[in-house]
């Protein structure tokens, strides 16, 4: 799951995405409304929480424009302005939740389960299945022929990321960009450390071998011939 970040304090959006991360979402920042927008824009996130207060476009800007625009994603609204009347507002722009400052992490994340579960959003697959490999995204929970496998959050991200693409070849700089969120670096092994690890975890003691490497290409994940 894929998570924008609209906010404007370097404190709190660091904060929120460091705590998100160890939930095992996929985090991406923004600093001000303006850059949100386009980011949001683009489709490509499964929920988006949006500051009250942004620089170069109000929060609430933001979420009424991508509305307007027929965008659906789910939008928690987070704000110093607890008061009724901002809270609808919020709402009224579009808002899917508003939480005031200072808040609960517990309390925030529970709100993004319950967004997710909704399904503001254009339906979105809540289970992934290779062969016999099942990922449930709302269970948290992956299984093989029925046995349970379980992963590190950084594991996670990673398979979730293939089966999303499965049977595609992707290569290690898309994996890198898309699941650890920062510029590629070739001369790291990190992937090549996850992937063995990973592969260890869904495929070691199975009849056939999911997860595999095309040579100087990158990785799939499928059901082979």
């Amino acid at each position: 799951m894929r998570i924008l970040v609209i906010e404007d304090d370097p404190r709190m959006a660091d904060y929120l995405a460091k705590g998100l991360k160890e939930e095992g979402y996929v985090v991406d920042q923004s600093a001000n409304g303006r850059d949100g927008l386009l980011r949001a824009a683009s489709g490509s996130y499964d929920l988006l929480i949006v500051d009250r207060m942004l620089p170069e476009l109000d929060g609430l800007a933001v979420v009424s424009t991508l509305r307007a625009s027929g965008n659906r994603v789910p939008v928690l609204i987070l704000s110093a302005l607890g008061e009724v009347d901002e809270r609808i507002r919020g709402l009224r722009a579009g808002g899917d939740d508003y939480l005031t400052k200072p808040f609960s992490f517990g309390e925030m994340t529970a709100r993004l389960e319950a967004l997710l579960r909704r399904g503001s959003a254009a339906p979105r697959e809540t289970v992934l299945r290779v062969g016999d490999l099942k990922m449930d995204l709302v269970a948290r929970r992956v299984t093989r022929q029925g046995r349970e496998i379980h992963l590190q959050p950084q594991e996670w991200r990673l398979l979730e990321y293939l089966m999303r693409h499965a049977g595609r070849v992707l290569s290690r700089t898309m994996i890198f960009e898309n699941v650890w969120d920062y510029n590629f670096d070739p001369q790291t092994n990190v992937i090549d450390v996850h992937i063995g690890r990973l592969r260890k975890k869904i495929d070691r003691d199975f009849k056939y071998t999911l997860l595999q490497t095309v040579r100087g290409v990158g990785y799939v994940i499928r059901v082979p011939d």
